[in-house]
């Protein structure tokens, strides 16, 4: 037979201290709905259309199959893709793009824009292309600097004036090489499908084979990698520094 349940339950001794809730920061986006912003939308379609432009620009005046295989475009396709749905979320107060692919875009026209300014349009560097743009005709000069000048200042600014701080993370740098290395391979691939002597077998010149052997190649691409990866921990660090968009930098959250 078990014990009789006692008809009174002696209290327990009291917990010596008094519970406190641990701080914590909730952001602002958990608890408020984002909020209509036509113009920012507007900045953000014109941005896309313009890179749009540009791309069929470049395509309707060249050879589609080159002008695609660039890593410029297909960086400005990525952006235009990526500011035309954030301008679709801003215009209807839905919530914005994850960081990690908003950062990819930025990083990528960035990166177009850092290759083209510093090696390609640089008459001093061994690997310019600065022959090639005297062929050009004047609306693919334009189009070349709508998409290795225009948008990425452009989406640059987008990204530090009207888009929030604080979202990136440091883990997403290495991430965002994938598409540097997939491209990589996507050349040396390419090069080889084209028969040797063919002009414009490899689309950048510190990317021939035939002038610089793969030795010489995989060095500078393990250069310009580590570069790149450097520019990445730039943005990371940058985004969890700038302030907030078109104001002081403030408390974004609500402490529970």
């Amino acid at each position: 037979m078990t014990a009789p349940i006692p008809r009174e339950i002696p209290d327990l001794p009291p917990v010596p201290g008094v519970p406190v809730l641990m701080p914590s920061h909730v952001p602002a986006s958990a608890v408020m709905a984002p909020a209509h912003r036509p113009l920012v939308a507007t900045y953000r379609l014109l941005i896309a259309l313009a890179a749009a432009a540009a791309i069929a620009v470049e395509v309707a005046l060249g050879s589609p199959t080159r002008v695609l295989s660039h890593f410029a475009v297909q960086s400005n396709i990525l952006l235009a893709v990526v500011l035309a749905l954030s301008a679709r979320r801003a215009f209807s107060a839905r919530r914005a793009l994850p960081a990690g692919v908003t950062g990819a875009a930025l990083l990528y026209v960035a990166i177009g824009g850092f290759v083209f300014h510093m090696l390609l349009a640089d008459a001093s560097t061994p690997y310019t292309m600065t022959s090639d743009a005297d062929l050009h005709t004047v609306w693919q000069s334009v189009a070349e600097q709508v998409l290795c000048t225009a948008t990425p200042i452009a989406a640059a600014l987008d990204w530090l004036l009207l888009t929030t701080p604080g979202r990136m993370r440091l883990r997403q740098a290495s991430t965002w090489l994938l598409y540097p290395m997939a491209y990589l391979a996507f050349s040396f691939t390419r090069g080889e499908l084209i028969d040797p002597g063919t002009p414009g077998r490899y689309l950048y010149p510190f990317l021939d084979v035939d002038l610089h052997g793969y030795k010489s190649v995989l060095a500078n691409s393990l250069l310009l990698g580590l570069a790149f990866y450097a520019l990445a921990v730039l943005l990371v660090a940058v985004d969890h520094t700038r302030p907030g968009p078109l104001r002081g930098r403030g408390k974004t959250g609500f402490r529970l």
